[in-house]
């Protein structure tokens, strides 16, 4: 269990220009560079002195925040949990109480150990998975801030999943079981309609509807991002047999870059079959994943009632 007694957000350098060497340098560091010349007066403990001196280059109110963000990085001990964030992931550590001036007038506190940019399971804190109220931290104008949602980052540290995800990932679980039925007892027409539909809401756009002239295509569509074409073959159940055949006259178009083969009944006695790179099998479970996401429950229901 990873704790902390506090946790603080460091900025490292001006637009980050110490992330690199902090982070990934020989020895990991955190580094303060106000332009301070009274190194010994903070090791003292002479705040009421540090403060004085940075009345005489600004207002009174910035000379308070400055004086007690090089207070913490002097005084914060061992305990205290440093985070920052760096290509897009957030990395935290904590640091030896021992403040070194360097000979650019900065100073570091050597990290204990490495920074991290995982939680205990070695997944990578990425910051589009945390939340906003905890990565908005990084617009910090400062150089070193408390961090409010220290509660929540200890949590993600540490794999704990909070009670409300939880209860959230089980109530999708039971609309995902609760739909699967509606999906199998759709007729072909609507269940093709609804293949075509998820894939034109992940942004696919139909070339042509083949099923009823061209037996080896149910839908050609193509991806106007990236140009690739991809014929989806559509069908309540199959045989491997079946799908081996489609298979096969897929390699054999070189005009398509994928395959996707949607079944929604007896797609287990498929799934032992050695598909090319380019072929994805597609059963009920995965098709009503991609129901929910594409926000096509409300049809579906109008449709199964």
């Amino acid at each position: 269990m990873i704790e902390a007694t506090t946790v603080k957000f460091i900025k490292l350098g001006r637009s980050g220009d110490w992330e690199a060497r902090c982070i990934e340098g020989d020895k990991p560091m955190i580094r303060l560079g106000f332009d301070n010349p009274h190194h010994q007066k903070c090791l003292e403990g002479d705040w009421d002195f540090i403060n004085r001196y940075w009345q005489e280059w600004k207002k009174k109110g910035k000379a308070t925040e400055t004086t007690n963000q090089i207070k913490d990085f002097y005084t914060q001990p061992a305990t205290t949990m440093w985070i920052t964030v760096y290509k897009r992931k957030l990395y935290w550590c904590f640091a030896s109480e021992e403040v070194i001036e360097l000979e650019d007038g900065s100073r570091v506190r050597n990290v204990i150990g490495q920074w991290q940019s995982c939680n205990v399971n070695s997944e990578p804190l990425y910051v589009e998975n945390l939340s906003g109220k905890l990565t908005k931290v990084q617009m910090f104008r400062g150089t070193i801030c408390s961090v409010k949602e220290s509660d929540y980052l200890l949590k993600r540290i540490n794999a704990i999943e909070l009670a409300e995800v939880k209860a959230a990932k089980d109530s999708l679980m039971q609309l995902e079981s609760s739909i699967k039925p509606l999906i199998s007892n759709l007729g072909w027409q609507d269940f093709e309609l609804l293949v075509d539909l998820v894939f034109a809401n992940a942004g696919w756009q139909r070339v042509a509807t083949l099923g009823k002239v061209e037996k080896s295509i149910d839908l050609d569509v193509m991806s106007p991002v990236t140009g690739r074409r991809a014929f989806i073959q559509v069908k309540s159940q199959s045989s491997k047999e079946e799908l081996k055949s489609y298979i096969e006259q897929f390699e054999g178009m070189p005009q398509y870059d994928e395959m996707y083969y949607i079944c929604h009944t007896g797609t287990v006695a498929l799934a032992d079959i050695k598909l090319p790179h380019n072929v994805q099998l597609i059963g009920l479970d995965h098709m009503a994943e991609l129901t929910i996401n594409a926000g096509l429950v409300t049809w579906l229901i109008t449709k199964a009632s």
